[in-house]
């Protein structure tokens, strides 16, 4: 596997990420899949407001994201020295988290795509749990500061690297990271509006092209020194 081709798999990844949050705020209950801080600042306004079913959703998006972090860090481990450019343990967190999303999408279909208040915690914690794993399973790669997540801070280091008059080829893969969350929630937002069906198949499509991609190029005996996946985003 080249750098190349794993930043633009780590794009997709972002792209999930973008449609999962969007799919949760506006069709589980206004509350977000992988932005947990965004969520914890929610769960002081519920306290404080009285609104006891927010609070309640929002303790189901922030235990599953906890539990899917804690699973996905259990099954890829920490990064080694003689790790390639994509570890096999990264797939192996990304599969399980491609069957969670299978999960959800069943029962998207079997709530007509409507899950109500009934099902949105449910649905809402199950995607965290998704998305958690992703987050740990990016850790994998030993890249300072890559997330496909939580991308406050790859916007801190963009402002900042383009403030500093740096190379634009320096911020290049952080600007597509972001372009690629914001690209997934206006996907997922025009599915839920327009053709909730298929809300879920966008996050089961890029994660099976994702796994697929990955496990073809590493057949091939990876010939990139190691160092090489320390380039920061």
């Amino acid at each position: 596997m080249t750098t190349a081709l794993r930043d633009r798999l780590v794009v997709l990844l972002a792209v999930v990420s973008g449609a999962t949050d969007a799919t949760g705020f506006l069709a589980l209950g206004g509350a977000f899949a992988s932005v947990m801080t965004g969520n914890m600042v929610l769960v002081g306004v519920a306290v404080g407001s009285g609104d006891r079913s927010l609070v309640e959703l929002l303790l189901f998006a922030i235990g599953g994201y906890v539990a899917g972090a804690a699973l996905g860090a259990r099954v890829v481990g920490t990064p080694q020295e003689s790790d390639p450019l994509w570890p096999r343990a990264v797939s192996r967190a990304l599969l399980v988290e491609l069957a969670l999303f299978a999960v959800f999408a069943v029962a998207w279909w079997s709530l007509g795509s409507d899950p109500g208040e009934t099902w949105a915690a449910g649905l809402l914690g199950l995607t965290a749990l998704a998305l958690g794993i992703q987050s740990s399973a990016i850790q994998r790669f030993g890249v300072p500061g890559l997330s496909t997540t939580y991308l406050t801070g790859t916007l801190t280091t963009v402002v900042i690297r383009l403030v500093g008059r740096q190379p634009l080829r320096t911020v290049r893969h952080s600007a597509s990271l972001l372009l690629g969350l914001v690209v997934g929630a206006g996907v997922a937002a025009a599915l839920v509006t327009l053709a909730r069906p298929a809300a879920p198949v966008l996050q089961v499509l890029l994660l099976t092209v994702v796994v697929v991609a990955a496990q073809r190029s590493t057949r091939v005996p990876d010939a990139v020194a190691s160092d090489t996946r320390k380039s920061v985003p």
